[in-house]
């Protein structure tokens, strides 16, 4: 007998964990200003991440590492507007958390408080303990995040698989285990393979979000601008594009030219 899913009005970090116990697949995009959160919360995504992708889909940098604190917690109060459902997770930029843990934590309470955020999320395992666990007995919830990390990727040198060899996946379990003992609620396992990801989520009880990293994860997240295709360039293995917008808005966009410079917009009825 199927058991019936629990309708949640307002996501939380508990409620993942539930999700996780009763098998429901989480469902997790990002979003990085007010009218597309408003439309991802609305159709009832769980968990929202403003990513520090934004570097690279709102500004147009090739890598994640450029984008500040400042303008994190900018997308995240205009996300924090328009969400009435889901969890609100927040990536803390490169460069406000490595180094020190205290430093971690300034930066994490400044999320938290400057923008309304429901939590936060950190690239790293090990490295990054004393880090999280600042963060962590503060009382703000930590999203971790293993396998390829992005504000790395000069560390790695590319973006291809990670921890595809035993000493590296080894090390992404331990972490993995080690990210739950301390207490974050979730973890992101971007780009390893399934066989490590399925490994993973049975050996943890917290969910796992997949991103590349196969069907066996507990959640999936995709950058909003992917899955709607408003990007072309970008075309990964795990990606499935769901609308062609760029090709859609470039067509709209090439219409109306086309009718203001022929004197078609506005018409009669489109004027006072």
């Amino acid at each position: 007998m199927s058991i019936a899913k629990k309708e949640y009005k307002r996501v939380t970090v508990k409620s993942l964990v539930e999700m996780k116990k009763q098998g429901e697949k989480i469902s997790m995009l990002t979003a990085y200003d007010y009218s597309m959160a408003k439309i991802v919360d609305a159709a009832n995504v769980d968990v929202i991440l403003v990513g520090d992708s934004a570097s690279n889909v709102m500004a147009g940098h090739e890598t994640t590492l450029p984008i500040t604190l400042d303008q994190m917690i900018y997308h995240a109060s205009s996300v924090i507007r328009a969400v009435h459902r889901a969890l609100v997770v927040v990536d803390l930029p490169f460069g406000s958390y490595q180094s020190d843990p205290k430093e971690a934590l300034r930066s994490a309470i400044r999320i938290m408080k400057e923008s309304g955020a429901h939590a936060v999320k950190l690239e790293g395992g090990e490295e990054i303990k004393e880090s999280v666990k600042r963060i962590l007995n503060a009382g703000i919830p930590v999203m971790g995040h293993l396998g390829l990390t992005p504000q790395s990727i000069y560390k790695f040198g590319t973006y291809s698989v990670r921890a595809k060899d035993t000493d590296e996946a080894e090390k992404l379990m331990a972490d993995a285990r080690m990210l739950e003992k301390i207490g974050c609620f979730s973890i992101v396992l971007e780009k390893i393979p399934a066989a490590l990801t399925k490994k993973v989520s049975e050996s943890i009880s917290i969910p796992t979000i997949g991103i590349g990293g196969g069907k066996h994860a507990d959640g999936q997240v995709l950058v909003i601008h992917d899955l709607l295709g408003m990007t072309h360039e970008f075309n990964p293995r795990f990606l499935r594009r769901y609308m062609n917008l760029y090709d859609e808005m470039s067509e709209a966009i090439s219409q109306y030219v086309q009718d203001v410079k022929s004197k078609d917009f506005p018409s009669e009825e489109e004027q006072y």
